[in-house]
Formats: C-alpha cells, sequence, structure tokens
C-alpha cells in the first residue's frame, strides 16, 4: 500500500462543503470524505505552521521535539516519520514545505554534511526530498526571508515570467488599473486576479510534480504533498479571483464579551496588527471571498490528483489522508491569523482513506473521537506494516477507528503555543521561558494555561460552543479548572525523552548482567544461583613469575 499525505496550510476545519459549509463546494474533498472516515474532532500540537508540521512529522508533542516556532530547528536525532517509515519498508518523500530549518549546529558537531545522504535527511525532517518549496518567498531591504532555493521560481522564470522573485510580482500580485503592481501582501488587493496564467500558479505546480513523482515512483511510498495555499497572501488567479464574493462571506464569530476584560494574553493578540486589520469589515470582504477561491482550486487540483490515481490504477493501493497544519481566524473572535486556541485555529480537517477491505465499513461515516495530528505518524507505521514505537511516537493509531473498531482512546488532547518570538511577549514584559501556552480540552470544557502568572481560561463548548464566554474570570468553575489543571499535569509527567530503549526491551535485559559476573553485593555468594558464581569459585590462580 502506498500512503499520499496531503496537507493543506492554513485550511480552516469547517471550509469544505463535507463539514457544512454552506457556500464553498468542495466535491473532490467530499468524494474522499464518502470512500473514507472524516475526523471531526482533530487537533494540532501548535496553532502556528513551524511547530505544528514538527509534530506532524515526528508524531510527538512540541515540548517533546522541541521545535517550537517557525525557524526553530528540529534537533539532530530526533526520530521522524520517514525512520520509522523506512524501517517498516517504506520510502517517504517530500513534494512541497515543511517550514522547518536543519539543526545546522547539531550536524557540524557530528559532522554530517548536507549533501550525504543521513544529512540531506536530517536537513529535511526525515523526508527525502523530490521537491521543496516553502512557498513563502517574501524580499525585502534585508534580502529574501527564505534563504534556500525555490524550483517554483525556477518554473516561472522557465515560463517566461522574469525577475528576481516571480512568486511575489506575478503569482502572489495582481495588475492595478494603471499598471502598477497589486501585491497580493495587501488585502485591498485579494479581489484582482493574480498576475498569473492559473495554470502556473503554486497549487497546479504542486500538482504536477505530484503526478511526475507518481508516476516514476516503486511502491511502497508515501509521499507528503505540502500545498502552500490557502495560506495568504489572499490572492488568487482567474477564474477563482471572483468565484465568490459578499454575500458569502459570514458573519464574523464574535461577541464584545470577548472584549470585557480579557484575560491579558488574548488582549495582547486581539490589539496585534492582523487583529486589528480582520476586525475591519472592508479587509474581511477582500480576504474571505480570495480565501474560498484558493480552496476552490484546492479542490480542483485534488480531483486532477484522484483523477491519476484511477487510470494508473493505483487508487485501490492508495491511502489517502487530507488535512491541514492549522486553521485562520479570519475575523472571529475579534482575531486573525492563527497563534491561539480557539476552534477556528487550533482544529482542523482530517479525513483518511484506506484502500483496504477492513476500512469498508466505516466509508463515508464520521468519527468524533479527539484526535491529535500526532496521530497520523502511528496511523502510517501501522498501515506500512511496522510496530509502533510507543515509547518514541506520543500518537495513536487511527487504524482501529478506520477498521470499525472502539478502541480505549484518550479523553483529552493537548495543544502548545511558544510566543516568545512574538511582540506579545514583549508587551507582557515575560522572558522567552515564560512565553508560552498549553490547551488541554476534553471534549467539552477547554482550558488554557498561560505561564508566566497569568490565570487560565475556560470555555464551555456545550453550553458555548461559539466560545465567547471565559468561565475562569470568576470562581464558579473553580471545580472543572482543578480538574483539567490534574489532567495537564498527568500528561505534564508522561514519559517523552526515553526514546532509546523501549518497554520490551527494559523487560528482556532485567536479569541478563548477572549471568554475565555482575551480582549484587553479597555475604557469601548463597544468596543467587550456584551457577552465577561459578567464575569466581575454585582454586586461586598461581601467580605469573616475577610478580610481586
Amino acid at each position: 500500500m502506498n500512503i499520499l499525505f496531503i496537507m493543506y496550510d492554513q485550511l480552516r476545519f469547517d471550509y469544505l462543503s463535507c463539514a457544512g459549509h454552506p457556500h464553498l463546494h468542495t466535491p473532490n474533498f467530499d468524494r474522499v470524505a464518502a470512500q473514507g472516515m472524516r475526523f471531526t474532532n482533530a487537533y494540532v500540537q501548535s496553532p502556528i505552521c513551524g511547530a505544528s508540521r514538527m509534530s506532524f512529522y515526528t508524531g510527538r508533542y512540541t515540548s517533546s521535539h522541541g521545535a517550537q516556532w517557525n525557524g526553530f530547528p528540529l534537533r539532530v536525532g530526533e526520530h521522524t516519520m520517514g525512520d520509522h517509515l523506512r524501517k517498516a519498508g517504506m520510502d517517504c518523500w517530500l513534494i512541497g514545505k515543511t517550514h522547518m530549518a536543519a539543526d545546522a549546529d547539531g550536524m557540524a558537531r557530528l559532522g554530517l554534511e548536507r549533501d550525504s545522504l543521513i544529512g540531506a535527511r536530517q536537513a529535511e525532517c526525515g523526508f527525502d526530498s523530490w521537491v521543496r518549496d516553502d512557498g513563502l518567498w517574501g524580499y525585502g531591504p534585508d534580502g529574501f526571508y527564505d534563504s534556500k532555493r525555490s524550483p517554483y521560481n525556477e518554473y516561472l522564470r522557465a515560463q517566461g515570467y522574469e525577475g528576481d522573485n516571480p512568486w511575489a510580482d506575478f503569482a502572489n500580485s495582481g495588475v492595478e488599473d494603471d499598471g502598477d503592481m497589486a501585491s497580493g501582501w495587501m488585502i485591498k488587493n485579494a479581489d484582482k486576479p493574480a498576475n498569473i496564467a492559473e495554470e502556473h500558479s503554486e497549487t497546479p505546480w504542486l500538482t504536477t510534480k505530484t503526478i511526475e513523482f507518481i508516476d516514476q515512483a516503486t511502491a511502497p511510498w508515501c509521499a507528503h504533498v505540502s500545498y502552500i495555499k490557502p495560506h495568504w497572501p489572499y490572492i488568487v488567479p482567474a477564474p477563482y479571483h471572483d468565484m465568490y464574493g459578499a454575500n458569502h462571506v459570514p458573519a464574523p464569530l464574535r461577541h464584545d464579551a470577548e472584549l470585557d476584560d480579557p484575560h491579558p494574553v488574548l488582549k495582547s493578540y486581539q490589539n496585534s496588527k492582523i487583529a486589528t486589520l480582520f476586525s475591519r469589515e472592508d479587509a474581511r470582504q477582500k480576504a474571505i471571498p480570495a480565501y474560498m477561491g484558493l480552496i476552490k482550486q484546492c479542490d480542483d487540483q485534488l480531483g486532477r490528483l484522484l483523477e491519476h490515481l484511477e487510470n494508473t490504477g493505483q487508487m485501490d493501493s492508495t491511502m489517502i489522508v487530507l488535512t491541514s497544519d492549522h486553521g485562520d481566524y479570519l475575523g472571529d473572535h475579534w482575531l486573525g491569523e492563527k497563534d491561539f486556541f480557539h476552534e477556528a485555529s487550533v482544529k482542523i480537517p482530517m479525513i483518511v482513506m484506506g484502500p483496504r477491505v477492513t476500512a469498508d465499513g466505516t466509508r463515508g461515516t464520521t468519527c468524533d473521537a479527539l484526535v491529535e495530528s500526532i496521530d497520523l505518524t502511528a496511523t502510517f507505521i501501522e498501515a506500512a506494516g511496522g510496530t509502533v514505537p510507543d515509547h518514541i511516537v506520543e500518537g495513536r493509531s487511527l487504524m482501529p477507528w478506520l477498521r470499525g473498531e472502539n478502541p480505549d482512546w484518550r479523553d483529552y488532547v493537548i495543544s502548545e503555543y511558544d510566543y516568545s518570538a512574538r511582540e506579545q511577549c514583549v508587551q507582557l514584559g515575560l522572558e522567552p521561558r515564560d512565553a508560552r501556552l498549553f490547551m488541554i480540552f476534553d471534549g467539552r470544557f477547554k482550558m488554557i494555561h498561560a505561564e508566566g502568572g497569568f490565570r487560565p481560561i475556560l470555555f464551555d463548548l456545550e453550553t458555548d460552543p461559539d466560545e465567547f464566554h471565559d468561565l475562569a474570570k470568576g470562581n464558579s468553575h473553580q471545580a472543572e479548572i482543578d480538574r483539567l489543571y490534574s489532567h495537564l499535569g498527568q500528561w505534564g509527567r508522561r514519559l517523552s525523552q526515553r526514546v532509546t530503549k523501549s518497554e520490551q526491551d527494559i523487560k528482556d535485559m532485567r536479569g541478563k548482567s548477572g549471568r554475565k559476573g555482575i551480582l549484587p553485593v553479597m555475604y557469601d555468594g548463597s544468596e543467587v544461583p550456584a551457577e552465577l558464581t561459578q567464575k569466581y569459585r575454585g582454586p586461586a590462580p598461581a601467580k605469573n613469575k616475577g610478580t610481586a
């Protein structure tokens, strides 16, 4: 079996027609959901690109793998999905974005060269790279945001799009009436078509690269196809730029109560530039139709991939997984972007279609179990025929759910956020070590703990599904807060760093030293079986000549 692991960047869980969106029709997402299982309560381990992806790729919480924000390197030696799958006999390839930084210091310390096989995998989250392009090719007075090479920019130049950065100048810009560039970095331009032929834009380009990979690949393989869209800049080529309008923009999910004595960390995010921008209705009216157009283009390109798998006879031997690294507030809760723990940000779409007959009984169903993004690594290991090393991988395989079983499952999900690199850390007067947030959600109550001496935040999603009312402002829910802190403490005491010895390894090594002559302190040797002291009994050896 092969695995097609597709991730979309910043795709909200509720912006698919199979998830109930009233205007956005996504027939290809819906097709996969109809042939597989849609997990309706899936959560990322951090609501920021880099940290979230490192949890997907390792199967571990962010405080376990340590790469807790964009640009924080994944340390050399961290076990990854690719390491586990190759051990099970499956290749693991990257096509698109990872948003990871290599641990250059660690590689230098161990003498690993990036152009070696091991070094290249260490620098690519454990993947073999078919094509990597992280997709944010911003450039300013100090140069490019990303110093790595851009295969997509090279492709655009080959298509005749001239310039230092055609990604910014064409693929993510429109044209003003007077001929000036209308950059997609500015939301006022989001309703303009990107200045590029649709077939040359990012999403079709990566789809073509995926098809090229599939056509040459030898099974079994896992291909991580990682699209940059519908992540901003919010601009999309024709015909997708004007498919949606003001009548398709939902009212923002927000309430004045959220501005009444908010938690200090939440308030600092409400006062950010991006939050202030998305509190403006004119900005939402520009951005959201473009966001929907980007998703519609993603759905159409998914259709290309599904059709290719069908035409090449590989649909029946390929597991397909559709998900996202986090959501997008789009003005909900007086916020923009991601970075916090409301459902719009931390909850993600997750659709898994398994090709085996054991999944036939669950096709077209939903599962409301509490699922974490780290569960996919465990799922893929089991699907590849391997055994999940649960002393390393902290996620749980979803395969039992796909088989229609009802496994013993987790009681809560965890998400973490290190905002030490954000301006909010400075505004709140925190040291970087204290700029950390933890979310625990048990399916009803969601609590957010903030380091630095702050009170918690508490939402009851049964009585307040929109998460408007912070119940931790008073003392009427202290019992729930105490209970969730107890769970958070239990999670914090998990065994996460003993990754070189499994439980079975430890059981198997017990008592072995005694048979190799390493014995407990004894009085006369009668305390242990005689065979263990055999080498230490008998006539004393004669001294060699010359020995004093």
